[in-house]
């Protein structure tokens, strides 16, 4: 009897491991926007979205076994920027910043036409500050270091995504996803700023060895 459920548990062991165990690679465009306020909360307008490049990595794993619910965790790099001026004080100003992030996702499958599969993911990532400048006029400032830019982001993202299946292990996919800081910490001096960004890109979804499973 013990052998027996042994055997049985082993099965559905495996069972478990083939649901969908996969790597997945994407990159992309980042379309990005910064609302700043500064110590006495007025904001900074004239401010215009720079188009950025991301890319990011990580493993995906199916937790159902209809295969419509899919766990991600994964790592990113990410580049931010904004630019603007003010004619009234003959300003320039223009911020170009890459962060190093760690994130958790879900997906859900939402429906499938032939091999083309579509899907809603909601992710969460924690991300830090590993490269930046700030350009004031003539004058560029390293911000690694500085208090209002050199802490940790905390990211909430929402899209949707196609799948197309391309061999038997491999599958591509095209998605949007749009994300919001929820805060990025103050100094001293109570200055602020928040991160809008609208992510556009492609990837590849690629099974583990002994893993063919369909998608």
């Amino acid at each position: 009897m013990l052998k027996n459920y042994t055997i049985i548990v082993v099965v559905l062991l495996m069972g478990w491991s083939c649901l969908g165990q996969q790597l997945y690679f994407e990159l992309g465009t980042t379309l990005s926007s910064f609302n700043y306020e500064n110590s006495q909360g007025r904001p900074l307008d004239n401010l215009l979205s720079q188009s950025k490049s991301y890319y990011g990595m990580g493993y995906r794993q199916s937790i159902n076994t209809n295969r419509t619910l899919f766990l991600s965790v994964g790592a990113s790099y990410n580049s931010y920027g904004a630019i603007g001026s003010e004619s009234s004080i003959d300003n320039y100003f223009e911020w170009d910043v890459s962060y190093l992030g760690l994130k958790a996702g879900l997906g859900i499958r939402l429906f499938q036409l032939r091999d083309l599969t579509f899907l809603a993911n909601a992710s969460i990532a924690s991300e830090f500050l590993i490269r930046g400048t700030q350009t004031i006029n003539n004058d560029v400032y390293n911000l690694v270091g500085e208090k209002e830019f050199n802490n940790q982001i905390f990211f909430v993202r929402g899209g949707i995504e196609m799948q197309y299946p391309v061999s038997r292990s491999t599958a591509i996919f095209v998605g949007y996803t749009y994300g919001k800081s929820v805060l990025i910490s103050s100094g001293e001096n109570s200055e602020t700023l928040k991160l809008n960004a609208h992510q556009f890109g492609l990837g590849f979804i690629i099974n583990l060895p002994r893993c063919y499973c369909s998608y």
